[in-house]
């Protein structure tokens, strides 16, 4: 994707963001003070989509209806978990969107291929609770598997934040040492050689490429370069470069709730929630059997008969909500 190759050492120095911002260490220590006073004013309630450890998402509710964006931390798949990034919450809640923020396993103890699988299965716990495919939006290595997600359907929109689109280039930097990829599978685990999201397949077709204009040139370039690849193939993409902002100083409109960067996300969850929720009532109208599609509707998303149509395999808000069991409304949502 570049016009001439880099060496090796350039490489080291573009994709190496700590030894590129030497303050990282305050920044990150910021990042952490946000997220603990963010899960005391608002604490969160923890979700599992996998047996392990660390399968499992904070999710911050805004309210019973209220539609639901997924982030996806960085940390170059080796380390860091959600308990970092709980500071970006209150800006969601404030505009009235949920947020989880999921963990997974890190580098070498999994590949990466098994990373994404993780977020595969997180994306699908939050469909299955609230009808819709999530929201995705991620911070570097989130950004990546946000467009993984996308590529796949299992996304209503995603905004990717430094993400890294075409992993080829680390293979020769130390980053790559506890990652263990080959050229081989650098390629088939870089998003931007995976089919581009233009409408053709179920999922948001929406992608936001967004960067620190103050990162280095190839994460520049990497965030450019996707939103041109898949926007050549029908995705609706958009490239930003924030300006002042590194690649951990990107973060900081994240807890801001009037920034643009939260509005747009805010409004893509919105903007697809509402969506979801016609296509549902589309269906459940068209259908020739309504007792039928009100009871089981799994194969569009509402839930199971251990359920209901508000809160899929969960205790049912329909009643007291004390107990378990099918959903005792007796007519379809509105």
């Amino acid at each position: 994707m570049t016009d001439k190759p880099l060496s090796d050492e350039a490489l080291e120095a573009q994709y190496n963001n700590r030894a590129a911002v030497p303050e990282h260490p305050a920044l990150m220590a910021a990042w952490k003070a946000q997220a603990e006073a963010a899960r005391v004013a608002h604490p969160p309630s923890l979700l599992h989509y996998g047996p392990g450890e660390r399968e499992v998402m904070d999710l911050f509710e805004a309210g019973p209806d209220a539609p639901i964006a997924l982030f996806i931390h960085g940390g170059y798949w080796q380390a860091l978990d959600k308990d970092w990034f709980s500071g970006i919450a209150p800006a969601m809640l404030a505009n009235g969107v949920s947020l989880a923020i999921a963990s997974y396993d890190l580098c070498p103890t999994v590949r990466l291929s098994r990373i994404v699988d993780q977020m595969r299965e997180a994306a699908g716990v939050l469909r299955e609770r609230t009808g819709a495919r999530p929201m995705v939006f991620g911070h570097s290595a989130g950004g990546h598997l946000a467009a993984c997600l996308l590529s796949e359907g299992r996304a209503s929109a995603a905004v990717a934040i430094s993400g890294v689109f075409d992993l080829e280039p680390l293979v020769p930097t130390s980053i790559n040492a506890t990652l263990g990829l080959d050229r081989l599978e650098a390629r088939a685990l870089s998003p931007t050689h995976w089919p581009a999201p233009n409408g053709g397949a179920p999922g948001g077709t929406v992608l936001d490429c967004v960067v620190g204009a103050e990162e280095t040139a190839e994460f520049v370039r990497q965030s450019r370069d996707m939103a041109a690849a898949w926007g050549a193939k029908g995705a609706e993409t958009r490239f930003e470069a924030l300006p002042g902002l590194n690649h951990f100083t990107v973060l900081s409109p994240l807890t801001e709730a009037d920034s643009p960067l939260v509005r747009r996300i805010t409004d893509l969850a919105r903007a697809c929630s509402a969506l979801a929720i016609a296509k549902a009532k589309r269906h459940y109208r068209s259908s020739g059997d309504k007792e039928r599609t009100w009871r089981n509707r799994r194969e569009w998303g509402w839930g199971t008969p251990w359920g209901c149509w508000r809160s899929p395999w969960r205790r049912c808000p329909c009643s007291s909500g004390s107990s378990w069991g099918p959903c005792s409304a007796t007519s379809p949502p509105a």
